[in-house]
């Protein structure tokens, strides 16, 4: 199955789309211009169970689609008994779910790779978690009827543009036991308010557990096939490679992590961390799509103590964790890393990939108490 509409934007030159390979000088124009159109989460607002919309990290390859909610229809078809056409309306009468999930950009960290691969430069804080509400994708499938022989449903959005000369809308798939899972969400509220235009207005899919490359925001289509999805951002982006002429494999579930609120006060330029002698609480959130976070430890100087796990809050949210510390004047260097129901661990190295995803080494944040 081709992508769809991928030829529905006039060509781009491949030279202006298509960034060279990874790089070891300073950022370029065009990764301080992705920059500051997207947005990260500030690592103080880990503090929150939940993330305000405003704080929320915000990826948007393309142009943010000004769509017009009353006139706006959700289209379901290939390999189903019966296509569907559901407009916002009819959507808000359907059952609704409410799921807590933490979102990640599988890019997180990509910044801290060298060489440093040409993309959005993130550094750690590509993530934040909310509340979503919606109809289960499952319930909407289960009224059209997949039909046997159906491998994959594909998600189209109604943003477009150009990547690796490709033009194409916004579109992934996911293999059909993934969307039939119970809390996978089209979600058309956020926290209980209606869906920001940067989150996805009017409808979005949610996908707990996966990156969040896999929840198409501004959802237009949905179509169930029989073959592999081939489009640009299933085939192309979001793989892990080793070079750009390894195919790779696929980025699918959140690799497990952690990350602390940095104690004390910020320097403006450098973020270099000033704290005052005395009991200091450390305190973070932690999360995996693969398992329960079972387990964090906080290192001082290298030295490597349990964490406190607060309550998990739902099956693919973060898990609050805090630890006392008496600190001392000078220097010092503090780290955190979890560990997920699979046994897996925070590296304390750097996996370098092409693409610069999942890395999820463990963070680190230098201190100054005086």
């Amino acid at each position: 199955m081709t992508e769809t509409r991928e030829h529905s934007q006039a060509a781009a030159p491949e030279a202006l789309s298509v960034p060279a390979g990874p790089s070891q000088g300073p950022l370029t124009s065009e990764e301080l211009q992705l920059s500051a159109r997207n947005h990260s989460m500030p690592l103080e607002a880990l503090r929150r169970d939940v993330t305000p919309p405003g704080l929320h990290y915000v990826l948007t390859h393309f142009d943010i689609p000004d769509i017009d909610g009353p006139s706006w229809h959700l289209r379901i078809r290939g390999a189903v008994e019966r296509a569907l056409e559901v407009n916002l309306a009819a959507l808000r009468r359907a059952p609704a779910i409410t799921v807590p999930v933490t979102l990640e950009c599988a890019g997180n960290g990509r910044s801290l790779l060298e060489p440093r691969p040409l993309s959005q430069p993130w550094v750690l804080e590509a993530v934040g978690t909310a509340h979503w509400t919606g109809v289960p994708l499952a319930y909407l499938l289960d009224k059209a009827g997949i039909l046997p022989g159906a491998l994959e449903v594909v998600f189209t959005g109604a943003d477009a543009g150009v990547q690796g000369g490709v033009p194409h809308h916004y579109a992934r798939s996911l293999p059909v036991r993934e969307a039939l899972r119970p809390d996978v969400v089209l979600a058309y509220a956020m926290n209980g308010a209606e869906l920001p235009p940067q989150h996805g207005y009017p409808l979005r899919l949610v996908v707990p557990g996966w990156y969040g490359m896999a929840s198409v925001k501004w959802l237009e289509s949905i179509e169930v096939a029989r073959a592999p999805f081939t489009g640009f951002q299933q085939q192309s982006a979001y793989r892990y490679q080793a070079s750009a002429d390894d195919a790779g494999r696929p980025v699918s579930r959140i690799r497990v992590r952690s990350l602390m609120v940095p104690p004390g006060i910020p320097d403006f330029f450098t973020r270099r961390r000033f704290v005052r002698p005395g009991p200091v609480t450390l305190q973070g959130r932690a999360w995996s799509g693969e398992g329960a976070v079972t387990g964090v430890e906080v290192a001082i100087d290298g030295t490597w103590l349990p964490a406190r796990l607060d309550k998990p809050a739902g099956g693919y949210a973060w898990r609050g964790w805090s630890m006392p510390w008496v600190a001392e004047p000078g220097e010092h260097v503090l780290a955190c890393r979890a560990t997920d129901a699979t046994g897996a661990t925070q590296p304390l190295e750097q996996n370098w990939n092409y693409q610069g995803m999942g890395n999820n080494v463990v963070q680190r944040v230098r201190v100054t108490v005086e």
